[in-house]
Parts: structure tokens; sequence; C-alpha cells
């Protein structure tokens, strides 16, 4: 239901902003609506609705997923119109299952428009998944509906004020640092064992280096911002983090290295390619079950098949059980194969796309972690996957199988059958 209602939004927003168009048959005024709706149209596609100096985010609208249920929302930030040197930026949200409110604020100055530098402060108090890991530099990614959320369970709580300062070094050189201090509470029944005591919340106080490296990609200053023109492969994203203890009352010291490099491989017809990710991370030191990493899994804990149908994730493992693998290391492989749309008629031209994905991980001192059980990924998990993908409304289909040494006894719960969802706008 939540993808529909967000599609249906879409739509809705569409068809508003065409019918406040008057039309008029001056040539001038003609291109310049064009270049309105144009302008309109790519702001919808990065998940904005612009009016004059707001713009809402959509991606707050309306979520799900199984420890909130609903959770409805509303935010945005200031666009230039407001300020080419300043922005604000506020959201705020309500899980209808655990009412509670949830909701962030943040502000920024751009103190060098030629390098794209930028300081900004925020707060956060909102919901965090357990075991997820992301870039500080990734670019913002929408997406209509989000198929991973629907079926996470495992979230921790956190308080953030965090300081942090971006810098294109170069064109094709992208970094950002920050200082965060966090007040974690996991909301399911954890604790973490450290110096003969039980954290079932702790405080934290990190500090975070991100770097994004797009050697072969094309950049261009365009209205003194620096854009990508030309999206080149491969990519490297390489980030640090530390912890430290007795800072500003953070409570457990350790560090993560984080490493992922995406290429794609386009052939001669430009309507088939190839695409390889190949992610990793590492954790050394104190730390809890909240900041070390699973795989990315798609799989719901039910009993048959039809019960686990839902939606396909971009990446993750789709026959991997929510909250089965843990890890304090480890380094995930996928490997995609586009091949070229069967063209059936003009508006129906389903693509066939294969996909294999291997993840290996290891946990060092798995006693700490208390009341919680899971298994590690030392053996190698390998599943395969076949996709029809925009068979009717940019839904498709996708079965995908669990073999190797993570094999499970009973035959079906290594079948994963799920819808797909891509839609190019």
């Amino acid at each position: 239901m939540p993808k529909h209602c967000a599609i249906s939004l879409f739509f809705v927003l569409c068809f508003y902003y065409a019918q406040s168009q008057n039309p008029k048959n001056d040539s001038v005024t003609v291109a310049n609506d064009s270049i309105k709706k144009a302008a309109f149209i790519k702001s919808l596609t990065n998940g904005y609705f612009p009016t004059k100096y707001f713009n809402f985010d959509l991606k707050y609208l309306i979520k799900y997923n199984q420890y909130e249920s609903f959770r409805p929302g509303l935010g945005g930030e200031t666009n230039k119109a407001f300020s080419k040197k300043y922005k604000i930026a506020a959201y705020g949200a309500y899980g209808f299952k655990d009412k509670e409110f949830k909701y962030g604020i943040s502000g920024g100055v751009r103190i060098i428009p030629n390098t794209n530098t930028w300081i900004n402060v925020s707060y956060t108090d909102d919901l965090l998944e357990t075991g997820s890991s992301n870039f500080l530099t990734d670019k913002r990614f929408f997406q209509i509906f989000q198929p991973r959320l629907l079926n996470i369970d495992l979230f921790h709580r956190h308080v953030t004020r965090a300081l942090s300062f971006s810098h294109q070094i170069s064109p094709k050189f992208l970094s950002e640092i920050q200082f965060a201090l966090s007040d974690i509470d996991p909301t399911y029944n954890y604790q973490y064992f450290y110096k003969n005591k039980l954290y079932s919340n702790f405080n934290l106080s990190t500090t975070t280096l991100s770097f994004q490296w797009s050697p072969f990609s094309v950049y261009e200053s365009i209205n003194d911002a620096i854009k990508e023109t030309k999206n080149g492969f491969p990519k490297f994203t390489l980030q640090f983090t530390q912890s430290y203890r007795n800072l500003f009352n953070g409570d457990f010291s350790f560090s993560k290295v984080d490493f992922r490099t995406i290429h794609q491989i386009n052939y001669n017809d430009r309507a088939s390619k190839s695409e390889i990710v190949l992610r990793s991370g590492l954790a050394l030191g104190d730390t809890p079950l909240t900041h070390l990493y699973h795989a990315y899994p798609n799989n719901i804990n039910k009993e048959t098949i039809l019960q686990r149908f839902s939606v396909a994730g971009l990446y993750s493992f789709e026959t991997m059980y929510f909250n089965e693998f843990f890890s304090d290391r480890y380094a995930t492989l996928q490997v995609k194969h586009f091949f070229k749309p069967f063209a059936i008629s003009q508006r129906f031209k389903p693509q066939l796309v294969l996909i294999t994905r291997f993840a290996l991980g290891s946990m060092n001192h798995i006693s700490r972690h208390r009341n919680v059980n899971f298994n590690t990924l030392d053996k190698g998990y390998t599943e395969s996957s076949i996709e029809i993908n925009k068979l009717l409304f940019g839904f498709g289909l996708s079965g995908s199988y669990r073999y190797g040494a993570y094999h499970l006894p009973k035959l079906e719960d290594n079948i994963a059958i799920k819808f797909t969802f891509n839609i190019t706008l």
C-alpha cells in the first residue's frame, strides 16, 4: 500500500503542475514554460516538490516498516531562490505503531562556492537500522518507495548532534568530515557487555572522514556549482570512523573502515550492461551490535514462500533472512547483467537481468552481545537471481535461490519470489 500511495502522489503532483500553467501561443513563453516544466520534473525525480523558496522533500511523506508501521511525515529544505549561501532543512515524522515522533533539523553555510565547500550543523532524533552503514559522501538517492524498509524490524533510536565540513578537493574528488555525539537506545532487548558492565543504552563520540573518487566522470562548473555531466566508472568510496571513549561522555572506543567500488560496463548496443559492486567493512575495538554490519538481507522470517513474498531491493540479498547474520568484518560482491530489453511493442519492453551475490564475514567477541542470536558468514554466502523487469507499470518479478555453505535443509526456505520495481522518469 505505501508504494501505491507514493506512485499516485507523484502523478497527482505532475498533473497539478501541468494544469496550473496558462498556455500561450508566444514562442518565447512556450519555451520558458518548457524549461520550467523540465526543471519541475527533474526536481520531482530527485524527490522534491519545489515552491518559490522552499522545496518539500517527498521521501518523508509516507513510509512503512515493521517497527513503526505507517510513518507519515513532512519535510523539506530551502532552495537557491531563498539563498545560494545558506541552507536550512527540517523534517518530522510519526510512527503509528510505536506512537513516537521523530524529527531532524539542519543548517549549512557555503563558504567557498567554486569548491562546493559547506559547513553544516544538525540535530536528529530518529531511528536507524541496526547493522546498516552509510557513506557521508553519497549523493541523495530518491526512490518512490524503499523495498527493504517495508520489512525491517531491528532499529535503534539515536539522538545525534553533528558538525560537518564538506569540500570538493577537485571536481572528481569529494571529501567530508563529521564530528558527532550520539545517544543510542536499541528498541529491542539488547545488552553489550564491556568491562564487567552491561550496557542497554550508551553514548558515542565519533569522528568520520569520507572520500569519494570518480576518476572517469566528467564535471563542469555550472552557475557557481560543480556538476557531474558524464557518469563514469568505476567509482570508489572510502570512509574512516573513530569512536572515542571518555570524550564528551563516550562509552566505547572503536575504529571502522568502509570501502565500496561500483563499476559498470556498457556494451556496443548501449541497451545491455553489466554492473559490479564490491563492498567491505572492518570494525576494530569495542563495537556494539548497532554499529556492526549486516549484508543487507531482504527476506522476511515467515514460514512459506508466499508469506515471504515482498519487493526485491536493488543491492540486497533476497534469500538472506533479516537479523540472520552480523559481522565485524565483511565483504560482499554483486554481479548483475542487464540484457537488451525485449522490444515486444513500443510500450512493452521487459528486461531480463541475471544476478549473483556473494558475502563473506566473521566476528570476534560474539559473547559480548547479549539477548540476540545470529550467525556469522565465515563459510561464504551465495545466492543467484533472475529478474524480468518492467512487465507492468514498472513492476516485474524476481526469483532467487540460496546455495552453497548456508543452504538450508528445507528446499523452499532457500527460495525467494518477489516483485521488482523499476521506473524511469
